[in-house]
């Protein structure tokens, strides 16, 4: 079968077939889904070191006379104490307080000109919508420079990441926080690197250019970081209860409902979406995004049913068997009043009910460094 050429590639796409990788089509990008195989890559990266191409993700930045101040009308986040090497996660919302997509923005350091900057991540199939409602929303003087065909992103993640990462830089990476950043020298190229990832471990994001990210990545197999596709990085994804744009939240969801609350500010100044969060806020939640513990081994997949007592009750958004806990698990929405830890309903898989419990998310966590 010859490669789709509609497709895009990231700069590190021979890199993934010369190891054999199972190629598949995610986002408009021809992006690895498995090399060994999605357990043992999972496992790793609970255990050891993995690292997964991201590359495919959307990459803006922002410059303007206060770019944060900009933002401040477009997210539901309180923005006005982020600090230059510091990042929030956040989302954009419509105007019914749907969610458009879930992002990063990691503020930085002010230019020589005077002007602010601000570098965001969004998820790959948004980027061009992400870009067309930034550029619709922010003022005229707040530029937008999408650098999203312009650079490699590699995350590498796992209870030896940042010792492994650390044997390529003089920089003291242990030094950067939980969501910070910072510009180092890594294999003596300038690069920026963000403690932040999508698995539940802890580990850091490095940005740079296509040839230094070919070099990395090349040097990091050697280290014996294992390389990871996207099925591991959805099973790793969903152990931490981390939502998916497009199945878990979407423009019709809110964060309310999404289980997203703790990125609301609803005392902050006028922000899109910020009168239909007060008014869903007032009248009750209707649903609830839940975590899901099956009771046997059947996966729950999203769109099954979800049912109590034979009548639906809501819906499975994903599901899967979670390698490291060794149990099928799933999130959900279903119907506020059974949203508590406990519950049990039914998942209809292939026509059978089968039993699952509500459970407190994140349903992994990883342990404290002693």
């Amino acid at each position: 079968m010859g490669q789709d050429r509609s497709l895009q590639q990231t700069p590190l796409f021979h890199c993934h077939t010369s190891l054999k990788a199972k190629m598949v089509e995610f986002g408009g990008w021809e992006m690895p889904i498995q090399y060994q195989g999605i357990t043992a890559e999972h496992l790793a990266v609970r255990k050891q070191a993995g690292m997964f191409d991201i590359s495919h993700m959307g990459k803006f930045q922002l410059q303007g006379p206060d770019v944060l101040t900009s933002l401040q009308a477009l997210v539901p986040s309180d923005l006005s104490a982020l600090q230059p090497g510091q990042a929030k996660y956040t989302v954009l919302l419509n105007p019914e307080g749907g969610i458009v997509d879930d992002l990063i923005i990691y503020a930085q350091e002010n230019l020589a000109s005077g002007l602010s900057t601000a570098t965001l991540i969004v998820n790959a199939a948004t980027t061009p919508k992400d870009k067309a409602w930034l550029v619709q929303h922010l003022p005229p003087e707040c530029v937008l420079i999408d650098e999203s065909d312009r650079n490699c992103l590699l995350a590498i993640q796992g209870p030896q990441a940042i010792a492994l990462l650390q044997t390529l830089t003089p920089d003291p990476l242990s030094s950067i926080p939980i969501y910070g950043h910072a510009y180092i020298t890594l294999m003596d190229r300038p690069v920026w690197v963000a403690r932040t990832g999508y698995t539940g471990e802890d580990g850091f994001e490095v940005m740079l250019p296509p040839e230094g990210g070919i070099a990395l990545w090349d040097r990091l197999l050697e280290l014996g970081v294992v390389p990871c596709g996207l099925g591991a990085r959805d099973t790793l994804r969903l152990e931490a209860a981390m939502a998916l744009y497009g199945q878990d939240i979407d423009d019709t969801t809110t964060p309310l409902e999404a289980g997203l609350g703790w990125v609301v500010n609803l005392d902050k100044p006028s922000f899109i979406g910020r009168e239909a969060l007060l008014a869903q806020k007032e009248r009750g939640l209707t649903r609830r995004l839940v975590g899901l513990e099956m009771q046997g081994r059947h996966i729950a997949r999203h769109d099954y049913d979800l049912q109590l007592e034979g009548q639906s009750v809501g819906a499975v958004t994903s599901g899967t068997f979670g390698p490291a806990l060794e149990k099928a698990i799933a999130l959900a929405y279903v119907r506020a009043d059974l949203a508590r830890p406990g519950q049990t309903l039914d998942v209809v898989i292939r026509g059978k009910a089968c039993p699952a419990t509500v459970v407190k998310r994140p349903f992994y966590r990883r342990a404290k460094p002693t």
